[in-house]
């Protein structure tokens, strides 16, 4: 995402001094999710992850252990959106392109659809 500088005051020719940010990590959890579903509302977008522990490609069922649900508003979503992209972008800037249809075709081929 691309960044704005900061305007310039024409008295001083600084830019204004905005808040400093510090995180806080010391309650922080870790979780690893290879499944995310999506839904939204008006009000809200809610992002849930798990993990899909089929090892066998031929299971009649496929059971998702979910463990995390983020509900954020849409204008959160949106720069989440556009972070996620960039992140993205520069991830295949470095290592390729990822094409996320053939990883679906392959998924759906080795489901039997």
């Amino acid at each position: 995402m691309a960044t704005k500088e900061p305007e310039t005051k024409p008295e001083t020719g600084k830019a204004p001094a905005g808040p400093t940010v510090k995180f806080d990590d010391t309650g922080i959890t870790n979780a690893y999710a290879n499944v995310c579903n999506v839904s939204s509302s008006r009000e809200e977008v809610v992002l849930v992850f798990g993990m899909n522990n089929a090892w066998e490609r031929d299971a009649s069922e496929v059971r998702v252990k979910l463990n995390s649900r983020i509900i954020l508003s849409p204008f959160a979503a949106k720069r989440l959106s556009l972070l996620l992209d960039n992140v993205v972008k520069q991830y295949e800037a470095r290592f390729g392109t990822m094409d996320v249809g053939a990883i679906q075709a392959a998924a759906e081929r080795s489901a039997g659809k």
